[in-house]
C-alpha cells in the first residue's frame, strides 16, 4: 500500500509525526516525495481536463440559450401571421431548449465550484510538497554532520590520537636534536679559538725575542712562581 491513497491523506498529513515513528527518515520523506509528485501530476492533469469541460459547458449553454432566443422569435412570427398551432409549438422548443440551458448552467456551477477546490488542494499539495524537500535538504546536511562527528570519533578511537601525540613526540626529539648540533658547534669553536690565541701568543714570544738579540738584551730571568 502506498504512503497516502488519496490526494486529501497527503493534504491532511502531520509529515513530522511521520518522520518521528519512520526508523529511516530519509527514506520516508523521499518517498513522501515521490507520492507527492505523482499525486500533483495526476491531480493537475484532472484540473485541465476538468477545465477543458467547463469550456465545452459554456458553449453548450451559450448555444441552448441561442435557440431560446430563436424559437421565442419563431412562436413571435407565427402568432402575427395568424398561425396559433406553430406558436404553441414554437413555445414548446423554446421550454425545453431552456431547461436543457438551465441543466448545464447548474452542471457548470457545480464543475466551478470543483475545480475552485481541486486549486485549492493543489495549492496545499504545493505547500506540502515544498516542506517536504526543505525537510530532505535539512536532512541530509544534518546527517552529513553526524557522519562527519561519527568519523572522528571513530578514529579516536582507533587511536589516531596517539599518533598524533607520537607525531609531536618526534617533533620534540628532532628539536632537541638540532640544539645538540648547536651545542656541538659552539664548542668546537671555543676550542679552536683556544688554539688560535696560543698561537698567537707564540708569534708575539718569537717577535719578541727577536727584537732583544736585536737590541742585545738577554731573556728576563723567569720570575719565581712561573
Amino acid at each position: 500500500m502506498s504512503i497516502f491513497s488519496r490526494l486529501a491523506d497527503i493534504i491532511n498529513s502531520n509529515l513530522t509525526a511521520l518522520l518521528d515513528k519512520a526508523e529511516d527518515p530519509q527514506k520516508m520523506v523521499r518517498l513522501i516525495i515521490q507520492e507527492m509528485e505523482d499525486e500533483l501530476v495526476k491531480e493537475r492533469s484532472n484540473l485541465a481536463r476538468f477545465l477543458a469541460n467547463q469550456k465545452e459547458i459554456g458553449r453548450q449553454v451559450s448555444r441552448h440559450q441561442e435557440r431560446v432566443a430563436e424559437w421565442q422569435g419563431k412562436a413571435e412570427l407565427a402568432l402575427t401571421k395568424g398561425r396559433e398551432d406553430l406558436a404553441r409549438a414554437a413555445l414548446i422548443e423554446k421550454s425545453k431548449q431552456a431547461e436543457l440551458a438551465d441543466a448545464l448552467s447548474r452542471e457548470q456551477q457545480a464543475v466551478d465550484s470543483g475545480i475552485e477546490k481541486l486549486g485549492e488542494e493543489i495549492r496545499q499539495l504545493e505547500a506540502k510538497l515544498e516542506d517536504a524537500r526543505a525537510r530532505q535538504k535539512a536532512m541530509a546536511i544534518r546527517s552529513e554532520a553526524a557522519s562527519s562527528r561519527l568519523n572522528v570519533q571513530s578514529q579516536v578511537a582507533r587511536g589516531d590520537s596517539q599518533a598524533v601525540v607520537s607525531k609531536f613526540e618526534r617533533m620534540e626529539r628532532r628539536i632537541d636534536e638540532m640544539e645538540a648540533r648547536a651545542d656541538l658547534g659552539l664548542s668546537d669553536k671555543a676550542l679552536a679559538q683556544q688554539f688560535a690565541e696560543l698561537e698567537a701568543d707564540d708569534q708575539i714570544s718569537r717577535e719578541l725575542e727577536a727584537m732583544r738579540q736585536k737590541l742585545g738584551q738577554h731573556n728576563p730571568a723567569p720570575k719565581q712562581g712561573e
